[in-house]
């Protein structure tokens, strides 16, 4: 799966600036947005894990672009 070019040069405005990242199964990541590819992939750093059972500090992690449902811009 690939992204197509608008949602990407979008999701370059975000570089650098806190986004959340919803995944499947519905669990949230917050993060600074590092970087990404055409795969949507994606690097955040100072990321944290948001769940039912609560908040858990990650640090530097790499999400997989077919784990994404939404990205965000974080509050």
């Amino acid at each position: 799966m690939t992204i197509n070019l608008p949602t990407l040069r979008m999701l370059g405005e975000y570089l650098d600036t806190p986004v959340l990242v919803k995944l499947r199964g519905g669990v949230g990541i917050k993060g600074k947005l590092k970087t990404y590819d055409q795969h949507l992939n994606i690097v955040l750093s100072d990321a944290e894990e948001i769940s039912e059972q609560g908040t858990r500090r990650l640090g530097l992690v790499l999400i997989r672009g077919d784990t994404v449902a939404v990205i965000s811009p974080a509050a």
